[in-house]
C-alpha cells in the first residue's frame, strides 16, 4: 500500500482546536518557556502551565523526585509562582509565540482558591482553557482530596465553571473506587472536558537507612509502569461520559498515543517523559505523523473512541 502522504493530526474538543494531539502534561513543562531552546512550541498540540495557585508556594522539601522501575515518584509540593506572577512574568513571552495553545493548570485547597486563583487568571490573555487539578486536599475537610469525593467534586467544578471565563477541564485523581462515577460527576457539573490520569499514591523506601526515599514519605507515581491502568480508566471515563476525554500515563511512543484514543481519549499529555528526553513531546508529533503515514490513517481523530471488542 502507499503511504498516506499527508495526515490530519488535528484534533479538537471544548471548542478548542489543536494542529495534533501532543499536549505537554502539567508539572513536566515548567511554565513552556523554559523549553523553548530545544522544542519548537508551535509544534505541540498545547502546553499546560505548572500548576497555579493564587499566591507564590515554595513546595515540599527534598528529596522531592525519585526513579523506579518503570517511572518516577514525585512529591513536588505544587511549587509555583503564583498566578499573579504568572500573568506578568510568563504568560506575555508564550503569548508571543504563534499558534502555542496554553491551558493553565489551577489548584487549590479550598473551594475559595480555586475562585480566587481562576479570577486573577481570567484577567490574562492568551489562555486556551483551565485544567482544574482536583488531586489537592480540601483543608476545610481535613485533607480528603477533592477528587476523591463525589460532593466535594461537584462542589468544586461548580465553583470553578461559575467564575471561568474559559473552558474548564477536569483532571481526575486515579485514586478513588470509580473513575466513571467520578467523570459523571464532573461532566453534571459542568465540566467542558476531563483529563485522566493523575498520578498513583505510592512511595519508595531505602532498605539500607530503613527511610524513605522522598521526604514527604508518600509521592505521585507515574511513566510507563501506571499506563495500563490509566489506558483502562481512560477507557471507562470516556464510556460514562459524552464530553471530551483526554488521556495520559506513561505515553511515551505513537503506539502509546493511538492506545489512549482508541480507548476514548480526544488527545493526550505526555509528562514523564519530558524528564528522561526533553524533547520527548516534539519527537511524539513527528513519530505520530509517520505511524500514520505508514497506516494510512488520513484523519487521526476517526481513531478516538474506535477499539474494537467483539
Amino acid at each position: 500500500m502507499t503511504p498516506i502522504d499527508n495526515p490530519d493530526l488535528s484534533v479538537s474538543f471544548a471548542g478548542i482546536e489543536l494542529k495534533n494531539p501532543i499536549i505537554a502534561a502539567s508539572g513536566t513543562f515548567g511554565y513552556g518557556i523554559e523549553f523553548e531552546d530545544i522544542v519548537h512550541l508551535d509544534r505541540l498540540g498545547g502546553l499546560v502551565v505548572k500548576g497555579l495557585s493564587k499566591e507564590p508556594m515554595t513546595g515540599n522539601p527534598p528529596p522531592r523526585l525519585y526513579e523506579t522501575a518503570a517511572g518516577m515518584l514525585n512529591a513536588i509540593g505544587l511549587q509555583n509562582i503564583g498566578a499573579p506572577a504568572f500573568l506578568t512574568e510568563k504568560l506575555p513571552a508564550l503569548r508571543e509565540k504563534k499558534n502555542v495553545v496554553v491551558f493553565a493548570n489551577v489548584f487549590g485547597y479550598t473551594r475559595a482558591d480555586y475562585e480566587q486563583t481562576i479570577e486573577i487568571l481570567n484577567q490574562g490573555e492568551g489562555i486556551a482553557a483551565y485544567e482544574i487539578n482536583v488531586s489537592c486536599p480540601n483543608a476545610s475537610q481535613g485533607g480528603i482530596q477533592f477528587g476523591s469525593d463525589p460532593h466535594l467534586l461537584d462542589e468544586v467544578v461548580r465553583t470553578a465553571k461559575r467564575v471561568a471565563s474559559r473552558p474548564i477541564i477536569v483532571k481526575l485523581s486515579p485514586n478513588v473506587t470509580s473513575i466513571a462515577q467520578m467523570a459523571r460527576v464532573a461532566e453534571e457539573a459542568g465540566a467542558d472536558a476531563i483529563s485522566l490520569v493523575n498520578t498513583f499514591l505510592a512511595m519508595a523506601i531505602d532498605a539500607e537507612t530503613r527511610r524513605p526515599r522522598i521526604a514527604n514519605v508518600t509521592a505521585g507515581l507515574s511513566g510507563p509502569a501506571i499506563k495500563p491502568i490509566a489506558l483502562r480508566m481512560v477507557y471507562d471515563a470516556a464510556h460514562a461520559v459524552k464530553i471530551p476525554v483526554i488521556g495520559m500515563g506513561g505515553i511515551a511512543t505513537a503506539v502509546d498515543v493511538v492506545e489512549f484514543m482508541l480507548a476514548g481519549a480526544s488527545a493526550v499529555q505526555v509528562g514523564t517523559a519530558s524528564y528522561f528526553d526533553p524533547v520527548a513531546t516534539e519527537k511524539l508529533v513527528e513519530e505520530l505523523t509517520e505511524y500514520c503515514r505508514e497506516h494510512r490513517i488520513e484523519r487521526l481523530s476517526d481513531l478516538t473512541g474506535g477499539l474494537l471488542t467483539d
